[in-house]
């Protein structure tokens, strides 16, 4: 066993390690065939034209054309200004032929200006442009209100300041729709396309060699520990001498990889273009000759991690039942729902939806592109739409009150089905403390208002955008906020910070649900319905009870089940997600995952004590039922 897990753990590292490496494999060059590649998708030909025209003259003046970078960092460095460059050709491009060049502006200042008083007009504007109808009408539109009859101006400065003002900003509008903005898209598919060297050559080499090697080296260090683990009761037997799963150095270095790899994944995705070109052949499995975005690569190795980690579940808890089944069914709502019908759709061009997703947690559910996308997707895409509206407001609550969280957070939800396979090794660094229990409250309800001030914002303005698009006024502000500023603001810290950096890249630090414990929304919605409207329940035999602690120790959401197991207390509590391992590793059977009856004294309230195995009662703690009998 020893020997098997050792030469795993020489196969992993070493896949590992060229997985990193690559990184730092290759070049990075420049040529127009690269940038007709990149850009002949577009939809415009022209505009596909235009841009690769722009991005070639401007890389050309920087002296860019064909030469290579063996530094990703300096071939990025140069991009701010390749695409501002790229930009003000473009932009130059389209003042000469439909905007206002600086002559026009001229005469435009010359004619209004009489000894020092402002005569502009209508007739000023036919006079610059006699033959020209289209630019008469464009600055007739935008600068009416500076005509003499409509406002006087005490100086000819004020009118030249006012004039290039609305000349500069009519002159900025056009071409924009061809403009590079340097964004981490833009930076990401301009990077990819200029990579050259080994990874985009053996594309197929390296996949086997990363991918490959650690999946087969994680299960041979992984399964003969764990097939030691079997055995009914206690399945954790020394996971606090493991460096690994007590915050050891091992468990630090984890964090640091999921650290910093959430990072580059969120906020610089052009720098790990090589991982995405490893991914390429798989990707050109869904389209031929398509190249894997970040989001892809982030999909894949979601579920490859799923899949390793869920072997081992299924290996460590082979005689619980629970266990299986719901391992099974985590696995299957990612890897079908969540990553094969999200690359699937797109192909019959409907929106690449995940339809298990719900709101809040789906939190762009709201958005204007996405409510546009549904609806221009003809009627799959509305009854999709609706599915997600339906979900959230119906199925959510009804069987959450039926079978508490657990049928989601535990069988269905991506985030549950990560912690609860990749994450299983950390559940026992959950905080059990009461100030962490505190704190927990108010963070995840305050998410949860966030996220319903943020949909409301974002449905205000999705409404007027693609509903009511004739509406008066400004689209996107409400009460004085855009819409746009808070959903990016709910964006970075919720849906990047929170439920992705720290979130899972945590995992060795804080545990396995940091996320779902202190931040989902949905959780917080579904754990209002669980905590007072819901018939399930762990219920506890105290009088079994040897308050060994392992139930407390490996929940995963920080309950102190020992305490409830103690006084024979039914479990029911709005973080409770139903995993059922405090169960699986109770050496006396006292807990039990169950329906009941919806009242608050078999649910909340505690019965009475129970002394010892003769069960003794208290009589002034006896249910009221009893002593009436």
């Amino acid at each position: 066993m020893k020997s098997i897990r050792n030469i795993g753990l020489v196969l992993f590292l070493g896949g590992f390690s060229i997985f990193i490496a690559s990184l730092f494999i290759g070049k990075y060059s420049i040529s127009e065939e690269r940038l007709i590649t990149l850009y002949d998708s577009t939809e415009e030909i022209d505009k596909g034209d235009t841009i690769v025209a722009s991005l070639t003259k401007a890389a050309a003046e920087m002296g860019l054309i064909d030469k290579e970078f063996a530094s990703q960092f300096t071939f990025s460095s140069k991009l701010t200004e390749l695409f501002k460059k790229s930009n003000e050709f473009i932009a130059n491009q389209f003042i000469v032929s439909d905007g206002i060049t600086e002559e026009e502006k001229e005469d435009l200042i010359q004619i209004s200006i009489e000894s020092s008083r402002v005569v502009y007009s209508e007739s000023s504007v036919s006079v610059v442009f006699p033959e020209n109808k289209k630019k008469q009408k464009l600055v007739i539109d935008n600068t009416s209100w500076m005509f003499l009859e409509n406002k006087e101006y005490e100086t000819a400065a004020d009118f030249k300041n006012d004039l290039g003002n609305k000349v500069n900003e009519i002159n900025g509008k056009l071409g924009q729709e061809y403009f590079i903005w340097d964004n981490k898209y833009s930076r990401f598919d301009f990077v990819k396309a200029s990579l050259i060297g080994p990874v985009s050559d053996r594309k197929g080499l390296f996949l086997l060699l990363t991918f490959g090697l650690c999946i087969i080296g994680s299960l041979m260090h992984i399964l003969p520990g764990v097939v030691l683990m079997g055995g009914p009761g206690i399945k954790n037997d020394g996971i606090y001498h493991d460096a690994s799963t007590n915050r050891g150095w091992i468990g630090i270095l984890a964090f640091g990889f999921l650290f910093f790899f959430y990072v580059l994944l969120y906020f610089y995705p052009w720098l790990i273009v090589n991982w995405t070109s490893i991914v390429d052949p798989i990707k050109g499995l869904f389209v031929e000759g398509a190249v894997a975005s970040q989001w892809f690569l982030y999909g894949l190795l979601y579920c490859v991690a799923m899949i390793v980690m869920g072997i081992r579940m299924f290996v460590k808890y082979r005689n619980n039942r629970y266990q299986i089944i719901r391992t099974c069914s985590v696995l299957f709502f990612q890897i079908v729902f969540a990553f094969l019908l999200v690359e699937i759709l797109p192909l019959f061009d409907l929106p690449a939806m995940d339809l298990k997703n719900a709101w809040p947690l789906d939190f762009d559910m709201f958005f204007d592109w996405n409510v546009k996308g549904h609806l221009d997707s003809g009627t799959v895409g509305i009854f999709m739409f609706v599915w997600g509206i339906v979900l959230s407001v119906i199925v959510i609550p009804v069987m959450v009150y039926f079978y508490g969280k657990r049928w989601y957070c535990s069988w269905v939800c991506g985030c549950g089905g990560l912690a609860e396979t990749l994450g299983d090794p950390y559940r026992q660094l959950s905080d059990k403390r009461l100030i962490a229990w505190k704190i927990e409250r108010w963070m995840i309800y305050s998410v949860l208002v966030f996220a319903v001030i943020m949909t409301a914002f974002t449905g205000y303005h999705s409404y007027n955008e693609v509903i009511n698009p004739n509406m008066a006024g400004s689209k996107d502000v409400l009460f004085g906020l855009s819409a746009y500023n808070i959903r990016e603001w709910y964006g970075f810290l919720i849906g990047s910070i929170f439920a992705g950096v720290i979130g899972t890249g945590f995992y060795p630090i804080l545990g396995n649900r940091a996320w779902c414990r202190f931040g989902c929304p949905l959780a917080a919605y579904m754990g209002l319905v669980q905590r007072f409207k819901s018939k399930f329940r762990i219920t506890t035999n105290g009088g079994q009870c040897i308050s060994c602690g392992n139930c407390s120790t490996y929940c995963e959401q920080g309950i102190d089940v020992r305490s409830y197991a103690q006084k024979g207390q039914n479990i029911v509590r709005a973080s409770c997600v139903g995993c059922g391992v405090c169960s699986a590793v109770c050496p006396r059977g006292v807990l039990k995952l169950e329906n009941g009856p919806n009242d608050n004294w078999s649910r909340v309230e505690e019965p009475v004590i129970i002394i010892g195995n003769d069960g003794m009662l208290e009589v002034s703690r006896i249910a009221p039922e009893v002593s009436e009998q």
